[in-house]
């Protein structure tokens, strides 16, 4: 049979998407474990470990370019730093925290796949907020308004919808990414794809490869939804006239 065919009877098996002994079960010290049978487990667990990667690189990357972008300065920090983070390659980073303390599995995946999602928040959010005309700066100043209020109320909206897009772009790249993870004992759809490769079912892999495609373009379908709602009309209006 072809790959694509085998492919296929992979992923309308029904024991492919729940797995032959059920979606979750449980480790030897009692924690919720993804069976690694599962594509829905194993899509849960994708997602799971994609957002809190984003989620750590957006808690240290939005307060720093926030400030940084506020006081217009530290565009060549911000350029280095966005740079180192995206040469390090993930593979290497998972490696190298496989032969520390930090150890193999999703931990290793999350905070690795955190470095690589941290550039494009940063260098969107510094862009966003240096981006905001001067002279807008300049009359929220005039109208008696403080630093803290000029930066939330006169920056921040103007700079959301660069912003949402650093976050949209750093949350899909982190999904595409994080299959890596079969690599070094962790779990999500790349175990799919990593276990097809080690048995030669190439059906297999060609049917993990396309379920994280599928992933990636639901979650950029999503966040570009995200990213129109708190874009302001005016703004949005602005982009479409300028198109």
């Amino acid at each position: 049979m072809s790959t694509i065919g085998d492919a296929w009877d992979y992923l309308t098996t029904p024991e492919s998407w729940v797995g032959a002994n059920g979606m979750f079960g449980t480790s030897f010290d009692g924690s919720l474990r993804f069976q690694q049978d599962s594509i829905i487990a194993l899509t849960i667990e994708h997602i799971y470990m994609s957002f809190a990667a984003v989620g750590i690189a957006a808690a240290l990357a939005l307060p720093l370019g926030l400030w940084l972008g506020h006081v217009r300065r530290g565009g060549g920090v911000t350029t280095v730093i966005s740079n180192v983070s995206r040469a390090m390659p993930t593979l290497a980073l998972l490696t190298l925290f496989a032969a520390s303390a930090i150890g193999f599995g999703n931990r290793a995946v999350i905070i690795a796949a955190a470095i690589f999602a941290f550039p494009p928040i940063l260098t969107n959010t510094f862009t966003g907020m240096s981006g905001v005309d001067a002279d807008v700066r300049e009359a929220a100043f005039g109208q008696g308004m403080t630093r803290l209020q000029v930066a939330l109320r006169v920056e921040l909206p103007l700079a959301v919808p660069l912003i949402a897009a650093g976050l949209r772009t750093s949350a899909t790249q982190t999904v595409a990414t994080v299959p890596l993870a079969a690599l070094v004992a962790g779990g999500g759809l790349g175990v799919i794809i990593n276990s097809g490769l080690a048995t030669q079912r190439y059906g297999q892999v060609l049917a993990g490869g396309l379920l994280v495609a599928a992933v990636c373009l639901g979650i950029d379908w999503v966040l570009g939804r995200v990213q129109r709602a708190v874009t302001p009309p005016p703004l949005r209006r602005a982009t479409v006239a300028a198109a």
